[in-house]
């Protein structure tokens, strides 16, 4: 998406297309991070019961230097800024996820700081997690609004942080599309807990109201229907396949990682389309289970992930239990071998 703005010659986005360049100059920095090998926490660092978030959020004025200047710590009341407040905000949405849901500690499992930079450059447009905080742009005000303004992408992003401590999944090919499929499950069930949206309920998509009025989209990403997030002038239409027959073969994107997650993405969402009620329930378990079950290889496939899912489900629920054929339906439906 950002390479397509960066290539507009009209002169209504130059400016964009000069935000998208400045962007796209941090996308390889990002790769590195994204599989950096970190060192598990040690058991003493861990508490039987996650503690409360420790977040700090600073302002970067429009510069690129980290971290920026302290404007909100842990406890202290709303600031008037915006970013500053949706991300203080957005930071507790996710460590509440986790805490409550799943049992871990933060993003490392033992109490790690949540830091997070607003303000980020100028004409910013990402939000990204490097290994030890989060930042946020502001968007160019023609394509995108200020990305704290999505917590599905912040919780996006701080999920990147927890397949870092745990799989480690490799940024390129069907590893990196299940990489970034993990971090857009884990996503939407930060905003689903928070909004307490059921399946029925909730949109199922990501970056919902980034775009400006401007652009003919929904979101960044939807992942009850592949492919029908956006279809704009601009930006183009969205390129992701809801399965296997129409899976993409490309060098671009570290092998189409932001297209081919559409595939998993679908499953996942099928399979809480099948049980009903609360993704983060039986779904979220599966998925967080095989996240963390240190069965996947850094190189992982699709067939692998999918054929770990089923495990991870007949261990958590039985064999032949609703939930166990849920999973295998879902990759049934999206034509991914089990």
């Amino acid at each position: 998406m950002l390479r397509r703005i960066a290539a507009q010659n009209e002169p209504r986005l130059r400016a964009v297309a000069r935000a998208a360049k400045e962007s796209l100059l941090h996308i390889k920095d990002l790769q590195a991070i994204r599989t950096a090998p970190i060192p598990p926490a040690p058991p003493s660092a861990r508490q039987a019961k996650p503690g409360p978030p420790q977040r700090t959020i600073f302002d970067a004025e429009s510069s690129e230097n980290l971290p920026g200047r302290v404007v909100r710590k842990e406890g202290a009341p709303p600031v008037g800024d915006t970013a500053a407040d949706e991300a203080y905000d957005g930071l507790g949405s996710t460590h509440r996820l986790y805490g409550e849901i799943f049992g871990r500690d933060s993003i490392d499992d033992a109490g790690l700081a949540l830091d997070a930079t607003v303000h980020y450059g100028t004409l910013y447009d990402n939000a990204f997690w490097d290994g030890s905080q989060m930042v946020f742009g502001d968007g160019d005000g023609q394509i995108f609004q200020r990305f704290t303004k999505s917590v599905s992408v912040i919780g996006h992003e701080l999920a990147h942080g927890v397949t870092q401590y745990t799989a480690n999944l490799a940024y390129r090919n069907q590893a990196g599309a299940l990489n970034e499929s993990m971090s857009d499950v884990f996503g939407v069930l930060v905003e689903q807990y928070l909004k307490q949206e059921s399946v029925e309920q909730a949109s199922w998509l990501i970056g919902e109201g980034l775009f400006t009025d401007q652009v003919q989209g929904a979101a960044l990403r939807s992942m009850k229907a592949p492919g029908t997030a956006y279809d704009d002038d601009v930006l183009g239409k969205d390129p992701q396949p809801d399965s296997m027959d129409t899976y993409v073969r490309t060098s671009a994107d570290n092998g189409g990682v932001h297209i081919n997650s559409g595939i998993p993405n679908r499953a996942f969402y099928v399979v809480a389309e099948e049980l009903g009620g609360n993704a983060w329930e039986a779904p979220g378990q599966i998925w967080y289970g095989t996240l963390t079950s240190g069965a996947l290889p850094a190189t992982c496939t699709f067939g692998k992930f999918a054929k770990t899912t089923v495990t991870t489900a007949e261990e958590l629920f039985g064999a032949g239990s609703p939930e166990h054929d849920a999973v295998r339906k879902a990759w049934d439906t999206v034509k991914v071998k089990v």
